[in-house]
């Protein structure tokens, strides 16, 4: 799974399988936000729009539970 951790500069931080990646703003699509699911098309980085929603919703979850107890 690829993910933007953040971007530092002229660089967008991607964590792909636990290693860091720094990539070039030019190859990062204008609408990725740090935490979003990355898809590599044609040497862009998109959003991938449903595995970024199924994460958010999983780590909400999670925390949900934690706050539960």
């Amino acid at each position: 799974m690829m993910i933007l951790d953040r971007f530092e500069g002229d660089y967008g931080v991607i964590e792909i399988d636990g290693k860091m990646l720094d990539v070039k703003k030019e190859f990062i699509d204008s609408k990725v936000k740090e935490g979003d699911v990355l898809l590599l098309k044609e040497g862009i980085y998109y959003r991938d729009d449903k595995a970024t929603k199924k994460r958010k919703k999983e780590i909400k979850d999670r925390f949900q539970h934690m706050w539960e107890d």
